[in-house]
């Protein structure tokens, strides 16, 4: 698919602050179609060093609160101001995604790329943890890495070159997600499904020279990206 939001960001300093295949245009396709109202407010949950809140605030004319238990929010605030941003349109708060800081129905939607996995396997934690801070009617767009078939039961031997047991068991497939926010009792499912963006962004991770870059090559370098993908959920709150 195209990214023409994605390919302004395309650049090596930009890219050297991802953290995993490129979020960037994950998001792009992840909010294809979506409206956001006007002077909304967004969370950007799991905003790691703020690319995608750069992403959301300058594309979309939104108002981000970039949230993200392990970045520094001083650094990502210096970054912000270094894109162009003013202090009041992107705000950076350190934050866990189980304990959000934030007013009751505080933002208009939630977005969250590659990083939902790691704190959304519960689930009541729509219902209890997050919903609580959406309007009604707002959305949630989450975007995250997934396995085309759920094999944790006869791991490839081609994902454990660089991945852990563990590790893999953040990664499930659509079937696994769509029962997990089926059990929301106070939102609507809208879209589970698989995304056309997997090779195009992990070409864009592995060109990456950080460790963690290197070591994910080994496993799909052996083919290991046959039996990954990426999964969108969208979903509204009633």
């Amino acid at each position: 698919m195209q990214y023409p939001r994605s390919q302004k960001y395309n650049t090596p300093s930009l890219m050297a602050k991802i953290m995993g295949p490129n979020p960037i245009k994950l998001e792009e396709e992840l909010l294809m179609g979506c409206f956001f109202p006007q002077d909304a407010v967004v969370c950007d949950l799991g905003s790691g060093q703020g690319l995608t809140s750069v992403f959301l605030a300058k594309e979309y004319g939104v108002t981000v609160y970039a949230a993200d238990l392990w970045s520094d929010p001083e650094a990502n605030r210096r970054f912000f101001r270094e894109m162009g941003l003013p202090d009041n349109k992107i705000i950076p708060v350190k934050a866990d995604a189980t304990d959000l800081p934030f007013e009751k129905e505080f933002f208009d939607a939630v977005v969250s790329t590659d990083s939902y996995n790691y704190f959304g396997r519960d689930p009541l934690y729509l219902d209890e943890k997050l919903l609580p801070f959406v309007k009604k009617g707002g959305r949630i767009y989450i975007a995250i890495p997934g396995m085309k078939r759920d094999c944790h039961d006869f791991l490839p031997t081609e994902l454990l070159l660089s991945w852990t047991p563990e590790q893999l068991d953040y990664l499930h497939d659509v079937a696994y997600w769509t029962d997990m926010v089926k059990c929301c009792q106070g939102a609507d499912v809208i879209e589970v499904a698989e995304m056309e963006s997997n090779e195009e962004v992990w070409d864009d991770w592995l060109k990456q020279e950080n460790e963690y870059a290197v070591g994910d090559r080994k496993a799909m370098e052996a083919g290991g990206g046959q039996y990954l993908n990426f999964i969108k959920i969208v979903m509204q709150k009633r």
